[in-house]
């Protein structure tokens, strides 16, 4: 992620240019506590909706969250967008491709205002080299990633969109849970990213969130969505329950 120019830093990471050229559970990805806060990094923020960095850029760097949620997205062939996952506290960005030295597959966004620490890929591959541990680590996540996605499309497939939605919810009130400031039960997301995530029209998906509110299942407003009423949302999402 290499020649950044940042409006509050402008230290090495993803540039500009690079960016114009060419968004799951937490679980999902490879989550690393303490393995690289020793190490030498540059802090970076950003504001909700920043690119962070671009698709189809070849980098040599990788990013820790370290508060705010980033999203990881790619476009549909009908041109929408989809959001792949939204990594929250302590998940990285670009893990997978520095150790595979490839470019980057998504395009990762600022879903909130959020501080990332970039670590240079060599410190990624040495321990990957000479750490069984941590190269059995980094398989697993893989792995797990691969199944989580799986299971995410066989799920979407065979539910309505309200079930899909209440899913989604859930899932990233996990995500948003990870943050010690977050009891889980606030999502900060736009209706736009919240139909990318589904993926679903925001028309049909504003229907299914006033139906909930007039249900008194969320609350809320204006980018911010409130949990009221958890049992009835996995009751949705399991399909035994229904919002008319």
């Amino acid at each position: 992620m290499d020649g950044i120019t940042h409006a509050s830093d402008r230290r090495p990471g993803i540039s500009k240019a690079a960016i114009s050229a060419s968004g799951i559970h937490l679980n999902s990805r490879i989550v690393i506590e303490d393995d690289f806060l020793s190490c030498r990094s540059s802090m970076r923020r950003f504001r909700r909706g920043e690119i962070i960095a671009g698709a189809g850029v070849l980098v040599d760097m990788f990013a820790r969250v370290h508060s705010g949620v980033v999203s990881a997205s790619t476009m549909l062939p009908d041109g929408r967008e989809f959001i792949v996952e939204i990594i929250a506290k302590s998940g990285l960005i670009g893990e997978l491709e520095v150790l595979r030295r490839q470019t980057l597959n998504l395009e990762y966004r600022a879903g909130s205002n959020c501080e990332l620490h970039f670590f240079e890929g060599r410190l990624l591959r040495d321990m990957y080299a000479t750490d069984p541990c941590f190269r059995e680590k980094v398989f697993s996540r893989a792995l797990a990633r691969v199944s989580e996605l799986e299971q995410r499309i066989i799920a979407n497939a065979a539910s309505t969109l309200q079930a899909r939605l209440a899913s989604t919810l859930l899932r990233l009130s996990a995500v948003y849970g990870k943050d010690s400031a977050n009891s889980g039960n606030e999502l900060t997301i736009s209706q736009n990213d919240l139909a990318a995530t589904l993926p679903a029209s925001r028309e049909k998906v504003n229907q299914c969130l006033r139906r909930l509110r007039e249900c008194k299942i969320i609350d809320g407003g204006q980018g911010r969505i409130r949990i009221l009423n958890r049992k009835a949302l996995e009751a949705c999402a399991n399909g035994a329950f229904s919002v008319k």
